[in-house]
């Protein structure tokens, strides 16, 4: 009975961590691709800091869950408790790196209002051309979210911006997409050629419509994660 319930295990864990396995080659396939991809779609994603970031975010997932995949498939089937433990303190690893992430992102809760980003954003943004992290981040941020500064256009009031280009009011990445639009007269101050709306309020209703899916989908992970490390762990007791 023993012996039935510790082959069923190992199968079960074979099975489970297969999937993970073709989870984690799935992603480093994208990745790989977007990065080698020769019809110039890694020129798209490299013009965008925040997608060529995503593009690396992918490819550690997908190495982590490859790697994850492959230890947890061999060690069952294999029997190897060497194998078996190796993917226990992994599977642990990143359980507590994600509840030491949740812990550090309470403790520094105050620093994601949006006095806090607004007050960064005047220090350290300094125009749309610029190459340093901090501004093409920002800029790839309005862009994207069709947004202008944290709480609207008049954050770059009296910002080290608007000290280094004191013809403009807005950068351009605050400008509106249209070839009707004179880019101009929307970094000198006309309202009807550029985004009004902050970032934060855009960024705070984009995510809102994801903030179930997001909580459910961590719920699913940390479950995952857990029942993987019990299972590991009863079939590295019950292998002699």
């Amino acid at each position: 009975m023993e012996g039935d319930c510790l082959s069923c295990m190992k199968y079960l864990m074979f099975i489970f961590n297969f999937f993970i396995f073709l989870g984690g080659s799935f992603l480093l396939g994208v990745g790989v691709w977007v990065l080698v991809d020769p019809m110039g779609f890694r020129e798209i994603v490299a013009a965008n800091p925040l997608l060529f970031t995503g593009v690396y975010v992918i490819l550690a997932m997908g190495g982590m869950l490859f790697l994850l995949g492959f230890l947890g498939c061999c060690g069952a089937i294999r029997e190897n408790k060497c194998l078996l433990l190796f993917f226990f303190m992994l599977i642990l690893f990143i359980f507590l790196a994600e509840l030491a992430a949740a812990i550090l992102a309470f403790l520094f809760r105050e620093h994601l209002t949006r006095e806090y980003f607004s007050r960064e954003l005047k220090r350290h943004y300094r125009g749309h051309n610029n190459t340093d992290v901090f501004s093409t981040t920002w800029n790839a941020i309005m862009t994207t979210f069709d947004c202008c500064g944290v709480r609207g256009p008049e954050d770059f009031e009296e910002s080290l911006f608007h000290h280094l280009n004191p013809s403009q009011l807005v950068p351009e990445a605050c400008c509106q997409r249209s070839s009707y639009i004179s880019v101009e007269q929307c970094v000198s101050g006309g309202i009807s050629f550029r985004h009004n709306k902050g970032c934060y309020s855009a960024m705070v209703e984009y995510f809102e419509s994801y903030i179930y899916t997001a909580g459910a989908l961590a719920i699913v992970v940390l479950t995952i994660e857990l029942f993987a490390m019990v299972f590991a762990m009863c079939l590295f007791r019950g292998i002699q």
